[in-house]
């Protein structure tokens, strides 16, 4: 049987500086805490879990890639 896909959750602008000003404050919230953040932003908790994931997945990434490009073939800064 296929596995049934959830819908892609949309997020507000709004919502979105809420989530970003509590990854800020703590990137790793505890359950209680998703709890709290869920009611304030107005989405379930699995989908701040989810959120926090994804958003600390795009923060390896973005620190990968500034680490790689301060590499030794970077160009010189004036």
């Amino acid at each position: 049987l296929p596995v049934k896909k959830r819908p892609r959750t949309f997020y507000s602008a709004e919502q979105l500086e809420e989530l970003e000003k509590m990854f800020q404050e703590d990137p790793y919230p505890d359950s209680e805490k998703r709890r709290e953040i869920a009611a304030a932003v107005g989405v379930a908790p699995q989908r701040v879990l989810v959120w926090f994931q994804n958003r600390r997945a795009k923060l390896r990434k973005l620190e990968k890639l500034s680490i790689k490009g301060s590499g030794k073939y970077a160009a010189p800064s004036a």
